[in-house]
C-alpha cells in the first residue's frame, strides 16, 4: 500500500472510531489533530490512537499498555501478539469508561 492509501485508510479508521464514540451515552471528548486523535474521559484518562505511516501501523496506547497493529489479511493484527485493533481500542474504551463500548 502506498503512503496516500495508508493515510485514506487510517483517516477511515479515525473517523469510524469517532462516529461510534458519537452513537455512546457515556462522557467522552475526542479530538483529532494530524497523525493522533485522543479520545478523553470524565476522569482526565486518554486513549491515544495513531498512525504512524513510515511503518504503516496504527499505534494504540491506553491503561494497559501500548500497541502495535499492521494491516494482515484484511485485518489490523497487534504486531506483538494477539489482537485486532478495533477489539482492543473497545476494549481500552470500555475499561476507560467504566461501560462496555463495541463497534456495531
Amino acid at each position: 500500500m502506498t503512503e496516500s492509501e495508508f493515510l485514506t485508510v487510517s483517516d477511515a479508521i479515525f473517523r469510524q472510531i469517532e462516529i461510534a464514540l458519537d452513537e455512546v451515552d457515556f462522557d467522552v471528548d475526542t479530538l483529532c489533530t494530524g497523525n493522533v486523535l485522543e479520545i478523553e474521559f470524565e476522569d482526565a484518562s486518554k486513549v491515544i490512537v495513531n498512525r504512524h505511516a513510515a511503518n504503516q501501523e496504527i499505534w494504540l496506547a491506553a491503561r494497559s499498555g501500548g500497541y502495535h497493529y499492521r494491516l494482515v489479511d484484511g485485518q489490523w493484527r497487534n504486531t506483538r501478539g494477539e489482537g485486532e485493533l478495533f477489539n482492543d481500542v473497545a476494549a481500552a474504551i470500555s475499561a476507560h469508561a467504566g461501560e462496555a463500548f463495541v463497534f456495531d
